[in-house]
């Protein structure tokens, strides 16, 4: 049949869209198919029947077909069936093909009459039948029977809507000749989607068994609702032919012999019945692919692409020797080590563009995350005060003191310095965390082979681990060394004698960690930058605004934008706390508030300054950039304030020692978190990290090794093993598909469609039938002279081709172009016609 390269690429189609769903992938390459519609016992079952030769189809009454069956007809040597959910089983036996539909509707739909739309594929094998891709659709029901769903109808009309609105889904419509031709749901819904009739080929079955006197002629002739592909009558088998075991070869001889000796028929016998309408859907099928063919390759060679990479990987690691295991799990183990490296050091080939991870996560850790918690830690301002006077008087014992105690700031120094040691194991923690999140991403490429990704996770993970309390102990270690000596002699210290000068004006209140002269340079460092919301703005002076914020250890300044151009207000930070500001339910942002301990206004008018953000941890990061600018949270609580009064004396001698004390260990406590943030990240570098990398490199492939069986380590897992092969398999197709294009030539033989027809019979219904156009002298209707007058007789048929044996392109055109398909009447300004079909 016409193109031999176009007969061999929809078998080849079909496979591949098996190898799709088979992978779990869908296979958007448009194939063309045709979808069979129609009402319940229309008769589609029938033909899909006589295109085998066999009956294959379950049957019953009520609704039978209750998923959609997509069969795949191809023209091979031998005769068999093949379900794509049973791959291999080659069935013989058409009445357990029959049995197996049956059992694998009712798996899904259970035995109440239900529907499901995931499709049965079956692909039949035989020398008799022609290329084609059909789709069965469930009748088209109008009542629940059993214990079907009310809206099963709306069910089914859903369906096949799925199936037949695709712009590639040629419809064959399919209406019994026994009914009201206006009244076709098949057509209906053709109507729907394809108005002009471009893509619907109307069947008309059951023509011996209408009304004596009557027949379809004005159908079939395409006079009455023409489709441009026009309509193709056939005669099934009766129920008591089925029922009787008729040959389908009878049957069809039978048809024959009905098309040749009707009155009405004979003089287009040979553009009707099974065979005729086998050939003509496999033609316009053919052509239909033909047509879309530059869109196809460009679909398949995206196709081709997309899976390329993935097989070449499969191709790289064939395991077929123990040598080849060999070098496969030397490669894996390098890759993953530089792999590991790359997302380390921040050099990846694939870069993450959602959120952090490797390296930068640990980044984030080291600058940022473990900062703010050393400075959560900071000193409560209340508990502190309240600690070192009774240092200072437990020191001076019953003795009234006349100086300040060095005694009392080292125990504070030394209580404070204990405090670090949570944030800093906190730190390890969380970077050890990231490692092994960051072997396990690594590992990703091992799936193929579950053994060698399962040992590979546990020995690096578990050297991680081992790494991590090394890390530890350091850590501990670098406390301990904080705490054997402290050194008053540091050059950042700010020394009794500074420490009193601050102590004598207060109202000068610095950030923590300046001395002497390098004090007003230090106070101008800008610590923070960001946007803020101003909500406390009331609606009356403008509402709440969004400002570029600047935070220094002097002020706190904002700006219209970030160009930082045009200052709005500059707020000192003198006497300044930050106080907690509880969320609305009206409120989406979170807010904290500064005021002066003073009483003073803030800003303009109002008391204090209400600051939101998007999220808390925003909110907590600020509080943390100005803790270290020298503003503190407020304490409050009927504890503290009851213990500030109860051990605060009232003796200036004694608040003057508290407040020099005081700076004194701020000023300490800023040189150990210095001395700290700088040692930390570089103690689990050393010991964690680049250790890590050079145990990957040089240890985890002769721990792999050790292990014993390195083959065992190298087995696919099933599941992956059918990947491979699905995929490789797929990719293999593909190539042969497009090679298979490459050579189909371009004269294909191609069925010219009629011209538009008027549309306008589908307005409101199926529509009354048209008026036929006047009769010619001496004509007479073949059904007697009571019936009406019809148009001038067809020309002489041409003899009918062979199904088998014709491979000619003139042939072909020969037998679609159909000279009865004339173009409709143009509608009168008359009565409508008296219907074709009379009563006796």
């Amino acid at each position: 049949m016409g193109n031999q390269g176009m007969e061999e690429l929809i078998p080849l189609i079909n496979r591949l869209q098996d190898a799709f769903s088979t992978i779990g992938q869908t296979c958007n390459l448009d194939l063309p198919q045709i979808a069979v519609v129609g009402g319940q016992s229309a008769g589609k079952s029938s033909v899909l029947e006589n295109f085998v030769g066999r009956d294959f189809l379950p049957r019953g009454s009520g609704i039978v077909t209750r998923r959609p069956l997509v069969l795949q007809l191809v023209n091979h040597d031998t005769e068999y069936a093949e379900f794509l959910h049973c791959k291999g089983r080659k069935i013989t036996d058409f009445e357990e093909i029959q049995k197996e539909i049956e059992e694998e509707t009712e798996r899904l739909t259970g035995a109440n009459k239900g529907i499901s739309p995931i499709p049965i594929n079956l692909r039949f094998h035989s020398p008799n039948v022609l290329n084609l891709t059909l789709i069965d659709l469930p009748g088209i029901t109008k009542v629940p029977v059993g214990n079907q769903p009310a809206d099963i109808e709306y069910q089914i009309r859903d369906m096949i809507m799925q199936f037949i609105c695709r712009e590639n889904c040629l419809i064959l419509a399919v209406t019994p000749a026994n009914m009201d031709l206006a009244n076709s749901d098949a057509l209906k819904l053709a109507k729907d989607v394809d108005p002009q009739g471009q893509r619907t080929i109307g069947v008309i079955t059951k023509l011996d068994l209408m009304d004596e006197g009557t027949d379809a002629r004005d159908i079939l002739e395409n006079r009455l609702l023409p489709l441009r592909r026009g309509y193709i009558g056939v005669v099934n088998r009766s129920q008591k032919d089925i029922d009787g075991k008729k040959d389908i070869k009878v049957a069809l001889a039978a048809e024959r012999r009905f098309f040749l000796s009707h009155p009405a028929y004979k003089h287009i016998a040979h553009y009707m019945g099974t065979p005729y309408l086998q050939q003509v859907l496999n033609q316009q099928l053919t052509n239909h692919i033909r047509e879309t063919l530059p869109g196809f390759r460009n679909k398949l060679q995206s196709q081709l692409l997309a899976s390329k990479k993935e097989a070449e990987e499969y191709q790289q690691y064939q395991l077929d020797g123990p040598s080849r295991k060999t070098k496969a799990l030397l490669q894996l183990v390098q890759h993953f080590g530089l792999d590991f490296e790359k997302m380390i050091e921040g050099f990846g080939d694939h870069v993450d563009t959602v959120e952090l991870s490797g390296g930068a996560k640990i980044n984030r850790i080291f600058h940022e995350r473990f900062p703010l918690d050393l400075v959560k830690m900071e000193l409560d301002e209340t508990e502190l005060r309240r600690e070192i006077t009774y240092a200072i008087k437990n020191i001076h014992g019953i003795r009234t003191g006349l100086f300040t105690p060095d005694l009392a700031f080292e125990a504070i120094v030394k209580k404070q310095i204990i405090k670090l040691r949570e944030p800093c194991l906190k730190c390890v923690d969380m970077v050890t965390e990231e490692l092994i999140s960051t072997v396990h991403q690594c590992t990703t490429k091992l799936a193929s082979y579950p053994k060698l990704r399962e040992e590979t996770e546990r020995i690096v993970s578990t050297h991680i681990q081992d790494q991590e309390s090394l890390s530890k102990d350091q850590v501990l270690l670098l406390i301990e060394i904080q705490l054997s000596y402290i050194n008053t002699n540091h050059e950042d210290f700010i020394g009794f004698t500074n420490a009193q000068q601050r102590t004598s004006q207060p109202s000068k209140k610095i950030a923590a960690g300046n001395q002497g002269a390098v004090y007003l340079i230090r106070r101008q460092i800008v610590i923070r930058k960001g946007w803020l919301t101003i909500s406390n703005i009331s609606i009356i002076k403008g509402g709440a605004k969004v400002c570029w914020f600047v935070l220094t250890t002097e002020s706190l300044s904002w700006f219209k934008d970030d160009e930082e151009k045009e200052k709005k207000y500059m707020l000192p930070l003198d006497s300044l706390k930050v106080r907690d500001v509880e969320k609305t339910f009206m409120s989406s942002k979170h807010t904290f508030s500064l005021f002066s301990t003073e009483q003073r206004n803030v800003y303009k008018d109002y008391r204090h300054l209400e600051l939101a953000c998007d999220t808390q941890e925003e909110v907590d990061s600020w509080k943390a950039s100005l803790l270290r600018a020298g503003v503190y949270p407020e304490r409050t609580g009927e504890d503290g304030e009851s213990a500030t009064t109860d051990s605060f004396s009232t003796d200036p001698q004694l608040e003057r020692q508290v407040e020099t004390i005081r700076n004194l260990v701020d000023s300490y406590m800023c040189i150990v978190n210095k001395c700290i943030r700088d040692l930390l990240p570089k103690t689990i570098m050393h010991l964690v990290i680049n250790n890590v990398k050079e145990f990957i490199h040089s240890e985890l492939l002769a721990q792999l090794y050790a292990l014993g069986d390195q083959t065992a380590l190298m087995d696919e897992s099933p599941e992956q093993a059918q990947r491979r092969e699905e995929v490789l398999r797929t990719h293999t197709e593909l190539k042969e598909a497009l090679d298979i294009i490459s050579n189909i030539s371009a004269s294909t033989a191609s069925v010219l469609l009629s011209p538009p027809i008027n549309a306008t019979w589908s307005a409101t219904s199926l529509c009354p039938a048209r008026r036929a156009p006047p009769p010619q002298p001496g004509k007479m209707s073949p059904s007697g002279p009571g019936a009406p007058s019809r148009g001038p007789a067809p020309p002489a048929p041409v003899p009918a081709p062979q199904v088998s044996n014709s491979n000619s392109n003139d042939a072909l055109a020969q037998m679609a172009i159909r000279p009865s398909q004339v173009a409709p009447c143009i509608p009168r300004r008359q009565p409508p016609a008296v219907p074709s079909r009379h009563p006796n």
